[in-house]
């Protein structure tokens, strides 16, 4: 194969990496973009953005920190150094000798542990699994000493690399508990309980545990999109310029050409854009309509639920009221009934109470009436993150349709902005929680007690 066309082949190899590699940094940061971030209360199953801090009631201890934490890991390099005396031919012909100096560290040793932990918000908290995401830790522990130091040998291996200086260094990374964490990933249903979790997952494009903050996560990814696709254009040019000099030993001819492939780099950039921006635009679409899908799940579940709660308190509310009857007709008998007349009876009514008693053997009237309390209010909880969910990708998506310049691309796609939900506009009928039979009856069995 001639030189030129494998120096040709080379450029534009990394040419191709390089861009690759910064339009994958940049579809991240734009999923980033377009992810509101969702309080752990109101986490619906699919990608989410989360921000809290780390917590765990069982945490690890880390290696050399001995930190509390629920990741980290480690490791030990020894520094080493020699001297090599070697022979070469210099350009006349002649043996001649030299010798140079080499040095560098080698990793004696290394470790790394994670378990199951909670992040935390002002809302609540939700399980995170850490298996299979990018970790971004912070370093806890970074230290070099000699032998002379506990830490050596201490933490270290006894056994010493060859030609080694008798330096280590000591680092160590983690999740330290109570840290700032920022979580992108994919939330699914928990196996043991019915609550969602973070953890990986088939096709999930991005699943990262980071103690950086959002704004620091996206430049970063900004940064590497530019540096990437300014470095693309240095080999894809400087490899047909290397190969026109090989080739035909003028540079007139490969400047021109190198100006004219820089171009087409360019050209290929700007439709990797045009692409990555309509696919993200698109996903941006399918999530308003899940957004919207978890609206109508959460209303369904409300209409479910609470019709069933209520008769399930009223099925109590009979049973006790039943009970508290009794119990009234037994103090409101002053005196005894004489046989074949009316009045109360004290056998029958014992036998009565004592079969209630023994299938329901506590009055328990006021959890049930507190749990109602309590399913209704998460309930119209949960209906209203949804909602203020669905406004927020709403927005992201409206927004992004109206800017430069994804607003081209959203024209020649056809793409529409999507309506806001209004408190006025939002309809839904709210099934009836009617409980004043339940409390009259309770207080009617009170004021017959006191009374007598």
């Amino acid at each position: 194969m001639p030189i030129e066309a494998v120096i040709l082949a080379i450029g534009l190899l990394l040419a191709a990496l390089c861009l690759w590699g910064g339009f994958r940094a940049a579809r991240k940061r734009r999923l980033i973009a377009d992810l509101p971030t969702s309080r752990t209360s109101g986490v619906f199953i699919g990608l989410v953005e989360l921000k809290g801090t780390v917590e765990s009631e069982q945490p690890l201890v880390s290696f050399l920190a001995e930190a509390p934490c629920v990741w980290y890991t480690w490791s030990i390099e020894e520094h080493w150094s020699r001297t090599v005396t070697e022979q070469y031919t210099d350009s006349q012909g002649k043996r001649q000798t030299r010798t140079r100096h080499e040095s560098g560290w080698k990793r004696v040793a290394d470790g790394h542990e994670q378990s199951l932990f909670y992040l935390r918000d002002d809302d609540g908290v939700i399980r995170i699994n850490p298996a299979g995401a990018k970790v971004e830790p912070l370093e806890v522990f970074n230290a070099t000493c000699g032998r002379g130091d506990p830490l050596y040998y201490g933490k270290g291996p006894s056994a010493a690399v060859s030609d080694s200086d008798h330096r280590r260094r000591f680092v160590e990374q983690a999740l330290p508990l109570h840290a700032p964490l920022y979580v992108v990933g994919r939330a699914r249903e928990r196996s043991d309980i019915v609550a969602p979790e973070i953890a990986q997952a088939a096709r999930t494009p991005l699943y990262l545990i980071s103690t950086r903050s959002e704004a620091k996560v996206a430049g970063g990814l900004a940064w590497q999109f530019w540096l990437l696709g300014i470095l693309g254009l240095i080999p894809a040019a400087g490899g047909w310029l290397l190969a026109g000099r090989a080739a035909h030993g003028v540079p007139a001819g490969p400047v021109a050409l190198g100006l004219a492939v820089g171009g087409g780099y360019v050209g290929l950039w700007l439709l990797s854009w045009l692409w990555m921006a309509y696919n993200s635009l698109v996903g941006l679409r399918q999530r308003v309509r899940q957004a919207w899908s978890n609206v109508d799940i959460q209303l369904k579940r409300r209409n479910d639920l609470i019709p069933n709660l209520v008769r399930v308190v009223e099925g109590l509310r009979d049973y006790e009221r039943t009970v508290q009857t009794e119990l009234a007709a037994l103090r409101s008998q002053l005196a005894a009934t004489a046989p074949g007349q009316p009045g109360p009876d004290p056998a029958g009514c014992a036998v009565r109470l004592r079969t209630i008693v023994e299938c329901y053997p506590e009055l328990n009237g006021d959890e049930a009436f507190l749990s109602l309390q309590r399913s209704v209010v998460e309930t119209e909880q949960r209906i209203s993150l949804a909602r203020g969910y669905f406004n927020e990708v709403a927005t992201f998506y409206n927004t992004r349709l109206q800017t430069v310049p994804d607003r081209c691309v959203a024209a020649l796609a056809g793409l529409r902005p999507q309506p806001l939900i209004a408190a006025s506009d939002f309809e839904r009928a709210v099934p009836a929680v009617n409980l004043a039979p339940v409390m009259t009856a309770q207080r009617e069995s009170d004021t017959t007690g006191d009374t007598h």
